[in-house]
This record gives structure tokens, sequence and C-alpha cells, in this order.
């Protein structure tokens, strides 16, 4: 099997967006469509040619483009299953546990609600990489806008299931604000020292932050760490549930 290409650009504000590409077959996946024009370019610069969109959630920001790409080259629409009535020109549906095929490489659906209730996320096991969009951050998660704090919890330890080699792709560069939070949360933890250091000194250069990999957002996002001694000490929830420890830091981030 050919190695998947994978090219990773800003966009819109605070936006990445994420092209896959098969050498073998010629085909390209934008992941969401963020900007069309900067989706555009990132196209160009590669000399590919779009065929596919995988849709995460329904967010203005990561469907805007939709409609005109797909206007340009005929993309197929793939789209979380519990919010096609809300994502333009979809037209395929999707649901969590299910499996389909992208220029012969296996994609996982993994139903991920919180941020939204119908928000997946994408995991390639061959390719060892996972685009989370506004689920898993580096260093942090999404907002709950849609679901429960429970349910974000819960979607949070699916991704964090995933192997520790499995490189991570976000829906925003937060990573610099988000360090600047999870120290409050973690201060004893050099893993994450270090790492804030080396976020700030990429942002400084204007270098991305991303991507990630699980095994390091285990080791140095709060969120996932919600059973840690340490942290739950810190907040004083030493008997807690992991949820509800969870649901403080997110309530903290929210008000920080």
């Amino acid at each position: 099997m050919t190695r998947l290409q994978i090219e990773q650009f800003p966009c819109r504000s605070d936006n990445f967006g994420v092209l896959i590409h098969d050498p073998a077959t010629g085909a390209t996946a934008s992941i969401d469509a963020p900007e069309e024009a900067a989706i555009l370019s990132a196209l160009k610069r590669t000399g590919w040619s779009l065929s596919h969109i995988l849709v995460t959630h329904h967010h203005l920001d990561h469907v805007e483009g939709i409609a005109a790409l797909k206007s340009r080259f005929s993309a197929k629409v793939i789209a979380p299953q519990k919010e096609a009535d809300k994502i333009p020109e979809v037209d395929e549906t999707v649901v969590g546990g299910q499996t389909f095929e992208f220029a012969n490489h296996t994609v996982e659906v993994i139903e991920t609600p919180g941020h939204t209730l119908g928000h997946i996320c994408y995991y390639m096991p061959e390719a060892a990489t996972a685009f989370t969009a506004d689920t898993l951050f580096a260093l942090g998660c999404g907002r709950i806008f849609e679901g429960t704090p429970l349910q974000m919890h819960q979607s949070l330890q699916k991704l964090a299931a995933l192997p520790d080699e499995t490189v991570v792709y976000c829906g925003h560069e937060y990573t610099e604000a988000n360090a600047r939070f999870a120290v409050t949360i973690d201060p004893e933890n050099e893993k994450l020292m270090a790492r804030a250091e080396e976020i700030h000194a990429l942002r400084a250069a204007g270098k991305p932050t991303l991507p990630t990999t699980i095994g390091i957002e285990k080791e140095t996002n709060p969120f996932l760490r919600a059973d840690d001694p340490k942290i739950r000490a810190l907040l004083h929830m030493p008997d807690a549930e992991d949820s509800d420890v969870f649901a403080e830091i997110r309530r903290r981030k929210d008000s920080f």
C-alpha cells in the first residue's frame, strides 16, 4: 500500500486545513472545508485535485467551503449522519463504528459527541493518523456547546485508547493558549513544562504546534489526565469520578 501524503496549512483566523493524498490513485481528501481560498492554494501548491471532503461537524468554520469546492471539483462529501441536515451538499453519511475506504485505505469513524452532538473523528489505522477536529486539541479539548461534560469525557477516552504513536491533526491552533491553562492544572508535570516552552518557541518562530500524538497528549494534556492523583489533589477532588474531575477542568478553562 502506498503511503499517504498529508498537507497541513493555516486558514481563517486560527483553523487548520488538512489534505490527505494517495499517490497511487491520485485521490485527495480535505478534512472539513474551513475556507475555499486556503484549500485551493494548498491544492495548487501540491498539484493535487480534490476528490473527497470528510466532514467532522456542522460548525460554519468547518463547512463554509464545501459548496464552492464541490462545485469546482465534484468532490464526494462524507459527513456525520446525525448532523447531515446542517451540512451542505452531503453525498454519504457515516456513523460511529463504521468503516469506509478512501483510496484503498481504511477509515474508521469514531463518534465523539460533546462539542456538537454529532461530532465525529476519522482514524486511519494503517497510516496511524487521526483527525480529531474540535474534540481533541493539543493540550486541550473543544468547548462543550451541545453535549455534556460526561459525553465529552467519554469521547476523549475513545481517542486516548488509540495507539500512543497515532499522529493527531486537530482543527485549530490553540496550543499556546491551552498550554498557559494546562500548567495551572498540572504544575508539577515536568513533561508539560518542557512542552509549554517548546510550544512558545514554535509560535514565536511562526511555526505550527501540530500535529501531535496520542502518547504526547496522554502525558501532558490535562483533559486526558482526570485520573492523575496530583491533578485531583490540586482540584480538591481526590475521590471524585473521573468525569466529574474532567468537568471541573473544563469549567475552569471556560473562564480562564
